[in-house]
């Protein structure tokens, strides 16, 4: 499926005023905001990157520092920009997520606060891998 570009949207989709491209965080692409209301305009396909980081015997995870799952855990993850490519992705989302990381080993993991369904049996299904898939 190809996605449209942004020049092909020029108007707000919540109050219909008009669209420019803004730089809202240095090493993002431009997105389109509203000049009028400030919606911000994401354009890409909702495709997502999870990444199981293995550390002395447990995995990386963060607290959520946004909505939703504030403050419950997760595994760094987070979705891909448009035209960027899935293993760039992973590794900016990663680099991005794991400033303030959290390491748990196997027993150590809050299972019960952990922010997504789809973290909890990535997760789960790491853990359980032979160790010379791990």
């Amino acid at each position: 499926m190809t996605w449209p570009s942004p020049e092909n949207y020029r108007f707000c989709p919540v109050c219909a005023g008009p669209l420019a491209e803004r730089l809202l965080k240095p090493g993002e692409p431009k997105r389109l905001v509203c000049t009028r209301c400030g919606f911000i305009f994401y354009i890409d396909p909702k495709l997502a990157v999870l990444s199981v980081v293995p550390y002395q015997g447990g995995v990386v995870l963060v607290r959520r520092a946004i909505e939703p799952g504030y403050g419950l855990w997760v595994a760094p993850g987070g979705f891909v920009d448009v035209g960027e490519k899935v293993e760039e992705a992973v590794v900016r989302e990663t680099q991005e997520e794991s400033g303030l990381l959290v390491v748990f080993g196997p027993d150590e993991i809050p299972w019960g606060e952990i922010a997504f369904r789809s973290t909890k049996e990535a997760l789960q299904e790491y853990l359980n891998m032979p160790g010379e898939l791990k």
